[in-house]
C-alpha cells in the first residue's frame, strides 16, 4: 500500500544540499525549498532512506519523513498557506 510523506531536509552543507535535492526531486513533488511529497510504497521509502544516508552526515543533517497517510481514497491534497500564497513550485532550486 503507497503512502504519502512530506520530506523535509536541514542540511548544513552546500555538495550535500545539491545531492539531497537531486535525490528528493527524482522520488516526488517539490513543494518548497527543502519540502518534497512522496507517495512510496514500503520497498520504495526503505530505498530512498538508504539513498539518503548515503548522502548526508548524520551528525550534522537531518531528513524528516511525515507520514500523512494512505494514498488511497483520499480526495485531491489541499494546501493553504499563511503570509506568500502558495504556489506549485516547478521551477529548479539554484543554490548560489
Amino acid at each position: 500500500m503507497r503512502r504519502s510523506y512530506l520530506v523535509c531536509y536541514d542540511i548544513c552543507n552546500e555538495k550535500r544540499l545539491q545531492r539531497v535535492f537531486k535525490t528528493c526531486r527524482n522520488w516526488g513533488n517539490h513543494l518548497q525549498f527543502s519540502i518534497f511529497e512522496c507517495d512510496l510504497n514500503p520497498g520504495e521509502k526503505t530505498q530512498f532512506e538508504s539513498l539518503l544516508k548515503d548522502l548526508i552526515n548524520e551528525k550534522e543533517d537531518q531528513i524528516l519523513f511525515v507520514d500523512l497517510g494512505s494514498c488511497e481514497h483520499r480526495g485531491d491534497r489541499v494546501i493553504t498557506a499563511l503570509g506568500t500564497p502558495y504556489t506549485k513550485f516547478d521551477a529548479p532550486c539554484f543554490i548560489v
